[in-house]
């Protein structure tokens, strides 16, 4: 069985499994918008993705706390660029885990949920090919969706209000979502910084080097302000990677 080592706080030998144990994100969403965590993998040069994947720079373990993750979740986030480089397919395909979310009062696979002004949406990736996937996209485009097996549910805005916070308002309040999970890309990340409507950040500290001129790095976007303090929750670590756990203040 996979092993990690807690560094902080408390060391302590812990699966992946026991590492995603008791992460309630829904309890603890405020009252107007799901609880928000967000998901990256990057290089130790600081490359979120070598070749335009992420796939490359991580390992079993991280693989085993990115589906943890999923499973802790009402719906997952992900930007239509994210999509189609790494070609998504259902979000929860193992049975067992599926079962698992059942049994923690939770659907059986998570919304998926797509935040386009343009409509720029990839149907022939696994995920808008599966009949089994439901597809939240939210959109000021007056364009129609690309027909696919999935079940495509759009959401048109106005687009002085095609913003991140509404989406996830309407989430909250059509879907009942409490529970969302960011997996990018970088530009999706940036706009939910600046809306300042990140709770948790999640980063798995990959020991290799990607380089490369690609100036791709977990957050995108206009500068903020000033540089954002983190408060950092956990560091475990498996194999020479760090998987860090922070808490993003909204103050």
């Amino acid at each position: 069985m996979t092993q990690l080592r807690r560094l902080l706080p408390d060391p302590a030998p812990l699966t992946p499994a026991e590492a995603v144990e008791g992460l309630a994100f829904g309890q603890r969403a405020p009252a107007d918008r799901p609880y928000v965590a967000v998901n990256f993998v990057e290089s130790v040069d600081g490359r979120a993705a070598f070749e335009g994947r992420s796939g490359a720079l991580g390992d079993d373990v991280d693989r085993q706390l990115f589906h943890g993750l999923r499973g802790r979740v009402d719906a997952v986030l992900v930007g239509t660029g994210t999509l189609r480089a790494e070609r998504y397919g259902r979000l929860v395909r193992d049975p067992d885990r599926r079962a698992a979310r059942e049994a923690a009062g939770l659907r059986p696979d998570p919304l998926a949920v797509v935040v386009s002004r343009s409509l720029d949406l990839p149907p022939d990736i696994p995920l808008f090919q599966d009949p089994d996937s439901t597809i939240v996209v939210y959109t000021s485009s007056d364009a129609e969706p690309p027909e696919c097996p999935a079940d495509v549910r759009l959401v048109r805005l106005d687009p002085a209000e095609t913003t991140m916070t509404t989406a996830l308002r309407r989430l909250r309040a059509d879907h009942g979502v409490r529970s969302l999970l960011c997996e990018g890309g970088p530009t999706v990340f940036g706009a939910l910084v600046h809306e300042r409507l990140v709770d948790e950040l999640f980063v798995t500290l990959s020991p290799k080097l990607a380089g490369g001129m690609d100036p791709l790095t977990i957050l995108q976007g206009p500068r903020l302000p000033d540089p954002e303090e983190l408060e950092l929750r956990w560091v475990l670590e498996a194999g020479g990677s760090l998987f860090l756990r922070y808490g993003v203040p909204l103050g």
